[in-house]
């Protein structure tokens, strides 16, 4: 079976993260798509673009006004930052990554519980301490047979006890059972590190880049 193109595995990305997020259906564009969020503190919009060109960059930063539009550039950071000016901030880099998804059963450290569930297609997992305080949380927007983790969180003075894998193979086996057979996210760095143990392949970095606010 050939492995899907860089292209192919952003739109499947994009299917399940803006479900995910509960944002527009992304619109497609001769370069992409493009996505209202309509999140305007964080973000109002994003544009995407799987195989990014400088002219096709330059051309599209310069139609946007709006702050707090992101471009999601799937390229290396040092390869993208020249073709944007002052106003662009350079956010963390991302990676783009897939798996198989398959029946797991994670098992969880003495002193917590997790709960699972669905509602308008997400897939929510949540670790909670025994007195009911959050340890662990994480989400994954469901698009059929793709499932897209999304916002994997540990609380701080829960972390190192594995609890990141507990929520990431609980949203994998979960999503499985709904249908779902391939996952794909874009993970930090560090996330890429657990990923990466549970093991997910990397295919791409994504360089992210935000319009900043003029200042007066």
């Amino acid at each position: 079976m050939p492995q899907p193109s860089i292209t192919e595995l952003v739109r499947m990305w994009i299917s399940g993260w803006t479900v995910s997020r509960g944002s527009a259906d992304p619109v497609e564009q001769p370069w992409g798509w493009s996505i209202d969020v309509g999140a305007p503190d964080k973000e109002v919009g994003r544009h995407v673009l799987p195989e990014p060109t400088e002219g096709e960059v330059r051309k599209l930063a310069e139609t946007i006004t709006a702050p707090t539009t992101w471009l999601k550039l799937f390229a290396e950071d040092d390869t993208v930052r020249p073709w944007l000016g002052p106003r662009w901030r350079l956010g963390q880099p991302g990676f783009l990554m897939t798996a198989p998804l398959g029946p797991e059963r994670p098992e969880l450290p003495a002193g917590y519980t997790v709960t699972t569930w669905t509602r308008g297609g997400i897939l929510r997992v949540l670790v909670r301490t025994e007195d009911g305080h959050l340890a662990a949380r994480g989400q994954a927007g469901l698009a059929g047979p793709v499932a897209v983790p999304d916002q994997i969180v540990t609380a701080p003075e829960h972390r190192r006890r594995g609890l990141g894998s507990v929520v990431m193979r609980t949203l994998q086996s979960a999503a499985y059972e709904t249908g779902a057979r391939t996952g794909v996210l874009v993970g930090t760095a560090a996330g890429q590190a657990l990923y990466t143990s549970l093991g997910w392949t990397t295919h791409a970095p994504m360089a992210s880049l935000v319009l900043e606010k003029q200042e007066d």
